[in-house]
């Protein structure tokens, strides 16, 4: 195996919430409150629609894609979603430093180091708004290909907090049986005091929609004992996913550059993604600045 590549679930497509769309020659983020399910394919207006958007749109309410059917592909949530503290080249895309809160890796002219990571909010590095949550969750649809996922990148807390604690309450009411279980990726709204009470959209993870919980989890179950009737490893799969990931030090691909810019950095805010206010730009005269204003962001999961 290559020394410093992170070996990562295939990708078979994107789930976003909004789009890139071109406007006097320039491409920018616009906003929306439902998903998109694309491919990996882009041309001139945007990311190519995957049929698997047509299917799933279909039957939704107002033909809004609003909720996914999906299934994790391991059974460990770290795996299934990576959330980090974030810093990446304005001009490359390529991270500069990652952390968690406690400890970083960040680049530097002896190389790549592990740093204490006391938070954005308290970095000297990270002044300007430059490190961001950055949270990727693969997932799987359809039953084309077992093992390939698709991707939902997001630099909202709401998100990121809201997946982690679904992902881990389902592992541990399952029994560690996670990547059995029928769940559905949701679009759900809410206003906060930050967003001056316009709806803000937040992604989250439950249980398939007409199924309760018991059956969920006894559908789990019987998922799991057909996996290994046939000789399903599915501990064996956490591994290699688990070794793959560290195979390097930072999760990133040349491929990723492009979308990275585009979803990262082409606005203050996350562009066309949850926890941001939909039509609802914040009035110059109210914006702040300072550690006051990063704190009150901070809390109201901004």
């Amino acid at each position: 195996m290559i020394k410093g590549l992170a070996i990562t679930p295939p990708i078979l497509g994107r789930i976003s919430i909004g789009r890139v769309v071109e406007k006097n020659g320039k491409r920018l983020p616009e906003k929306d409150d439902q998903f998109t399910i694309t491919t990996q394919v882009q041309n001139k207006d945007g990311w190519l629609l995957h049929p698997l958007d047509e299917e799933h749109r279909k039957d939704a309410p107002g033909n809004k894609l609003r909720s996914i059917p999906v299934r994790m592909l391991f059974n460990d949530p770290d795996l299934n979603l990576r959330a980090e503290y974030s810093m990446f080249d304005r001009q490359t895309g390529r991270p500069l430093c990652v952390g968690n809160g406690e400890q970083c890796r960040r680049f530097t002219q002896s190389g790549v180091q592990t740093l204490e990571c006391p938070s954005p909010l308290l970095c000297d590095y990270a002044d300007k708004g430059m490190c961001k949550p950055y949270g990727r969750l693969n997932m799987k649809l359809g039953d084309d290909d077992e093992i390939g996922t698709f991707i939902f990148r997001t630099t909202g807390f709401n998100s990121i907090r809201t997946l982690a604690a679904r992902l881990r309450y389902y592992q541990a009411i399952s029994g560690d049986l996670l990547a059995c279980m029928p769940l559905q990726l949701r679009l759900r709204g809410k206003s906060t005091t930050q967003s001056h009470r316009a709806a803000i959209f937040y992604v989250d993870l439950t249980v398939r929609e007409g199924m309760t919980l018991a059956q969920a989890v006894t559908a789990a179950k019987e998922l799991d004992d057909q996996r290994r009737e046939v000789g399903l490893d599915q501990s064996a799969l956490d591994s290699a996913g688990r070794i793959g990931f560290g195979n390097a030090a930072f999760e990133f691909s040349e491929e990723e550059i492009p979308e990275v810019m585009e979803e990262f950095y082409q606005r203050e805010t996350e562009p066309g993604q949850p926890d941001e206010p939909v039509n609802s730009p914040t009035p110059p005269s109210t914006r702040r600045t300072g550690l006051v204003d990063k704190l009150d962001r901070r809390i109201s999961g901004a």
